[in-house]
């Protein structure tokens, strides 16, 4: 394994979940990541983002890493979930909160269904 994949293997496995994004949390940098930390932050789910405009080769290795084209990349618990659009169809959906179950990973329920609410 490259140092690399290491340093990020590392990185999800520290932690449940694990947004790869552009910015950091409080400062989103483009609107895709802005819209997932935006759910994570609105649900309080407790993750740690890594930005990738900070480091050029996390930014790729992630990519080859998960074999996904796009930033940002949501992990929970070890697991790839997905970019900006597959996030926003399983919190509409209902399906991140099974995922946050199924995962022990403690969220504000009442928040995700706000956010349901919101969009129907």
């Amino acid at each position: 394994m490259t140092d690399i994949r290491q340093k990020i293997q590392d990185t999800i496995d520290a932690t449940d979940v694990v947004l790869f994004m552009k910015g950091s949390k409080e400062m989103p940098q483009c609107g895709f990541s802005s819209r997932v930390a935006g759910v994570l932050n609105y649900m309080n789910v407790d993750y740690r983002d890594v930005d990738v405009l900070k480091d050029a080769e996390i930014r790729q290795g992630i990519k080859d890493f998960s074999d996904w084209p796009t930033i940002p990349q949501l992990y929970v618990k070890g697991e790839f979930v997905g970019g900006c659009d597959i996030i926003t169809e399983m919190t509409l959906s209902g399906e991140l909160d099974q995922l946050l179950d199924k995962a022990g990973i403690a969220y504000d329920k009442d928040a995700a269904e706000k956010i349901r609410e919101a969009n129907a």
